[in-house]
């Protein structure tokens, strides 16, 4: 599950096509920095397992993103930095150690097809490039300014527990006036079924007020819908643009990025903004 990423295709929800793109967007922004590319340029997205490649040129690369061992010819290098590959060296982004996504920016942007202004793969739809495979050619456009030296910085080391701001609403009245209660003091577990549509969640079941049927209706990056089940789910960047399960609030923007590296058994606490209890 290594994939193309940018910034995705924001604002095209009418047309039924999700945002996509990085999940963890600063990651992204502080690769792109590292190696003097805008900060929207196209890098690989790995997931857990990392991924190696083989340099066919020179070029500046860096890694951000989720914990790993990051090795040239099997000589370890830094996180979080540029450095120089020569043709025929191999760059290996190993397994993730804390956290689940990597980025491997490369100076000059990842150059491809774009569709609706984006190369993002879009693993819902299909929309973009597909995963990529062994013995891919990955090709840059070669364009690049200066490194910034100001974004030299110590890795991000994503926390076991989560504490997410939630904005309740639209539909938060059709769970019962209990289940307030329990968003406030419960924990839920990042199950491992997880992936880059929705981040599923074990633990406590919410009960619902209302039942019957809800009509489908546009839902966005951060939304928390509930099914039937009673156990919320957190909707990622791949995620439909709508549904019919009531949407109870949506998860603040800043916390997205925490969302996408948290691994499988990760414990999420709720912090509600927008509710007074009775």
């Amino acid at each position: 599950m290594t994939t193309v990423q940018d910034l995705g295709r924001p604002g095209l929800a009418h047309l039924a096509v999700a945002p996509s793109g990085a999940l963890d967007r600063q990651a992204l922004r502080l690769g792109n920095r590292l190696v003097g590319n805008p900060p929207g340029a196209a890098a690989l997205e790995t997931t857990l397992t990392g991924v190696a490649v083989r340099a066919e040129a020179d070029c500046v690369v860096a890694v951000t993103g989720a914990v790993c061992r990051i090795t040239v010819d099997g000589s370890e290098v830094g996180w979080g930095t540029s450095f120089l590959l020569r043709p025929e060296q191999v760059l290996e982004v190993g397994l993730a150690s804390a956290g689940v996504r990597a980025y491997l920016a490369v100076a000059g942007g990842i150059s491809g097809p774009s569709l609706f202004r984006s190369q993002s793969s879009d693993v819902l739809s299909g929309l973009g490039p597909s995963p990529l495979r062994d013995g891919d050619v990955i090709y840059t456009s070669g364009v690049t300014g200066p490194p910034d030296p100001a974004e030299f910085s110590g890795r991000c080391r994503p926390s076991p527990r989560m504490d997410l701001l939630l904005h309740l609403g639209p539909r938060h009245d059709w769970l019962a006036p209990e289940a307030m209660a329990v968003i406030g003091w419960a924990s839920w577990l990042v199950a491992a079924e997880s992936n880059r549509t929705a981040l599923r969640l074990d633990g406590p079941r919410l009960p619902f007020q209302r039942t019957g049927e809800l009509p489908s209706e546009g839902v966005v990056t951060g939304a928390v819908q509930v099914p039937p089940s009673g156990r919320p789910r957190i909707f990622l960047a791949d995620h439909p643009t709508t549904g019919g399960y009531p949407v109870i609030g949506v998860v603040d923007p800043a916390d997205i990025g925490a969302c996408a590296q948290a691994r499988p058994g990760t414990t999420v606490c709720f912090r509600t903004r927008g509710y007074s209890a009775p």
